[in-house]
């Protein structure tokens, strides 16, 4: 089982998202205004799953012209998009994740909250070896371990 890194896994390409943001700047008038781009430049620096309020309060260090709204209508365009990715863990909070580090799963920590990708490919095998056996075709998963992390066990 490997921890996913963003960087190492290329799930934050300048490259891509340039083109990305270029297609969505000229499909259905959505315009790119420099308060979006902000938000974007944000979610690329975090790659890690993120609430709205946590970006909005990230965003609104660097500007605080940006408001709640357009940090809302900005995730839902990257996620129409299909660039974002939204998550509800245990915690009841809606996160957010880039949507470009192809197939991994999650470890949630259920005192701490935090969000650990992982990738195993066994798991996966495994998955398409079920799904065929059920004459199954998979469109997306969904994986989520709830547990303990190091960190909350030895405090």
């Amino acid at each position: 089982m490997e921890v996913v890194d963003a960087e190492k896994n290329g799930r934050v390409d300048g490259e891509f998202w340039r083109q990305a943001l270029l297609r969505l700047d000229t499909k259905g008038g959505s315009r790119l205004t420099p308060q979006r781009w902000l938000i974007i430049s944000a979610l690329i620096e975090s790659g890690s799953h993120f609430t709205v309020e946590g970006l909005f309060h990230h965003v609104r260090r660097i500007d605080p012209r940006v408001g709640h709204s357009t940090v809302y209508r900005t995730l839902k365009l990257l996620s129409e998009a299909g660039l974002v990715l939204k998550h509800r863990f245990s915690d009841g909070l809606t996160r957010y994740e880039l949507a470009l580090g192809g197939l991994h799963d999650h470890l949630i920590c259920t005192k701490c909250g935090t969000v650990a990708e992982f990738r195993d490919l066994l798991i996966e095998e495994h998955q398409q070896r079920v799904a065929a056996a059920h004459h199954f075709q998979v469109t997306s998963h969904d994986h989520k371990l709830y547990g303990i992390c190091a960190k909350c066990r030895t405090a």
